[in-house]
Protein backbone atom coordinates (compact mmCIF):
# COMPACT_ATOMS: atom_id res chain seq x y z
CA UNK A 1 0.00 0.00 0.00
CA UNK A 2 2.79 2.66 0.83
CA UNK A 3 3.93 1.82 -2.90
CA UNK A 4 0.91 3.49 -4.45
CA UNK A 5 0.86 5.97 -1.94
CA UNK A 6 4.16 7.04 -3.13
CA UNK A 7 3.67 6.77 -6.71
CA UNK A 8 0.52 8.97 -6.60
CA UNK A 9 2.34 11.93 -4.72
CA UNK A 10 4.72 11.65 -7.21
CA UNK A 11 2.32 12.73 -10.33
CA UNK A 12 0.47 15.46 -10.82
CA UNK A 13 -0.97 17.88 -8.01
CA UNK A 14 -0.02 15.21 -5.72
CA UNK A 15 3.99 16.75 -5.54
CA UNK A 16 2.45 19.58 -3.07
CA UNK A 17 1.64 16.78 -0.71
CA UNK A 18 4.27 15.36 1.59
CA UNK A 19 3.54 11.89 3.53
CA UNK A 20 4.49 12.51 7.36
CA UNK A 21 4.83 9.68 9.79
CA UNK A 22 5.41 10.52 13.42
CA UNK A 23 6.32 7.60 16.22
CA UNK A 24 4.48 8.10 19.81
CA UNK A 25 5.20 5.88 22.95
CA UNK A 26 2.27 5.02 25.12
CA UNK A 27 3.16 5.98 28.43
CA UNK A 28 0.67 3.41 29.67
CA UNK A 29 2.72 0.45 27.82
CA UNK A 30 5.99 2.52 27.00
CA UNK A 31 5.08 0.40 23.22
CA UNK A 32 6.05 2.83 20.39
CA UNK A 33 3.14 3.44 17.53
CA UNK A 34 3.38 4.85 14.14
CA UNK A 35 1.09 7.54 12.65
CA UNK A 36 0.97 8.63 9.41
CA UNK A 37 -0.73 11.21 7.22
CA UNK A 38 -0.23 13.10 4.36
CA UNK A 39 -0.36 16.79 4.57
CA UNK A 40 0.27 19.84 1.95
CA UNK A 41 3.41 20.86 2.25
CA UNK A 42 3.35 24.04 3.14
CA UNK A 43 2.17 22.38 6.56
CA UNK A 44 4.42 19.58 7.63
CA UNK A 45 6.88 21.23 10.37
CA UNK A 46 2.59 22.00 11.79
CA UNK A 47 2.09 18.56 11.51
CA UNK A 48 5.62 17.65 13.34
CA UNK A 49 5.70 20.20 16.11
CA UNK A 50 1.85 19.24 16.84
CA UNK A 51 2.78 15.76 17.19
CA UNK A 52 6.03 16.53 19.41
CA UNK A 53 4.12 16.84 23.10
Amino acid sequence: MAKKVVATLKTGTGKEYSKVITMTKSPKTGAYSFKETIVHNDHVKDALAGNSK
